[in-house]
């Protein structure tokens, strides 16, 4: 047997294992390195994180992903470089961490990398009839197996594609693995640059678990705040949008699109929520001369009520009431003291973080990929039925490092 399959087939025998998560994503805001200790698989897993941490991208790293995120149009020779670049950076920021940890990369076992999302094409956004659904996230895995000396898992989101989903949300998996419990319905709401949420049953039926996209949770908001504020990269707890009022006719007409009128499941990016997407909605409403408290108060609530709203839709098929659920907010969105005011406003039931669950919220994508890996190499054994959009498969490439 070959070294590596021997290798990883050892991994896949031991009682616990140590597994890197590595998340970037559409906010471009960095890397979050989370190192896990996983025992068991499947809904015997146990996770506990072990070591975590976020390294910030550097403007220029921001910039040069710039150039290709959510274009059309792009320098096809720096997109290539740029998925060879990406691939070295990750792996030199594990290897930093390690260091700082004091830890040998030989006590790790897998790294989970989900890369940098650099477009995000379900068919329905797309429109082009021969051409299935599409995502495409940059940074090798080869390269990080290499330079790590680690086994390396990544490109999670195309077999979800090939398996009829639209890679995403792909939180579902770990969600229900890790979240579910009997007894207790639960939304686990996850509020990144877009925002997804997963429906967890009483029952722990897994034929009736259910994930979306909702829409925008803070792309928007860091869009213009940074449009507005260049020294600002994000509205630090609402400081902005609380000092300004909500637009009503702005606010009707950016939900009128037709991505919120679209039947659940769904998945999105900035190749929808992006600068243009809000000037078309400020030149249709004559309010070009809005204020920026004005405008961030507006897209913010537009979060606050578009999250709301698919809750509530998809609560309604359920059952039950909303006020049988308890919601579990992840995400750098719970960081939004103005959001999260209304979500609760809006919606009449418990909320508290993932921390509270022992997942930090910060961390949870990073630690929901390395529960991938782990399903891929020693579990996979569930079924989410056949019509949500939810593939029972397992997912990611493995690099090996020689």
């Amino acid at each position: 047997m070959n070294k590596n399959i021997m290798e990883l087939y050892k991994i896949a025998q031991k009682k616990t294992r140590k597994i890197i998560g590595l998340m970037s994503g559409t906010s471009l805001d960095g890397l979050d390195i989370a190192l896990c200790a996983i025992s068991g698989a499947g809904k015997n897993a146990a996770v506990k994180i072990l070591e975590f941490e976020t390294i910030k991208y550097t403007e220029d790293i921001k910039n040069e992903i710039r150039k290709v995120f959510a274009q059309k149009t792009i320098d096809f020779q720096h997109f290539a470089l740029l998925n060879e670049w990406i691939g070295i950076l990750h792996a030199n920021m594990v290897n930093d961490c390690l260091q700082k940890w004091n830890i040998p990369a030989h006590e790790v076992d897998l790294i989970a990398s989900h890369g940098q999302t650099v477009l995000h094409a379900p068919k329905f956004l797309h429109q082009q009839e021969k051409f299935p659904n599409a995502t495409l996230q940059i940074g090798d895995g080869d390269h990080i197996a290499v330079k790590t000396g680690i086994i390396t898992l990544s490109d999670f989101r195309q077999k979800h594609v090939a398996a009829g989903g639209e890679g995403a949300p792909l939180a579902v998996y770990g969600d229900y693995l890790l979240f579910s419990k009997k007894g207790e319905n639960r939304i686990m709401l996850n509020m990144g640059g877009i925002a997804n949420f997963t429906y967890l049953p009483a029952s722990l039926n897994a034929e009736d678990v259910f994930v979306t996209d909702t829409g925008t949770a803070n792309t928007l908001i860091d869009i213009y705040t940074q449009h507005y504020f260049p020294e600002k990269s994000y509205d630090k707890d609402a400081a902005i949008a609380q000092s300004g009022t909500v637009n009503q006719t702005l606010l009707s007409e950016l939900k009128n699109d037709a991505f919120f009128q679209k039947s659940f499941p769904k998945s999105i990016g900035q190749e929808l929520f992006n600068f243009e997407f809000v000037q078309k909605a400020l030149l249709k409403t004559n309010l070009k001369n809005i204020s920026a408290t004005d405008l961030l108060a507006t897209l913010t609530r537009l979060s606050a009520e578009t999250i709301a709203e698919a809750i509530q839709f998809v609560v309604k098929d359920t059952g039950f009431y909303i006020k049988d659920f308890k919601v579990y907010m992840s995400g750098g969105g719970t960081n939004n003291p103005l959001l999260v005011k209304w979500l609760t406003e809006l919606l009449p039931c418990e909320f508290q973080k993932s921390d509270d669950l022992g997942i930090l919220s910060d961390a949870k994508e990073a630690v929901l990929f390395a529960v991938l890996a782990n399903e891929t190499v020693a579990g996979g054994d569930y079924n989410f039925g056949t019509n949500k959009g939810i593939p029972s498969v397992t997912m990611g490439k493995i690099s090996f490092p020689d």
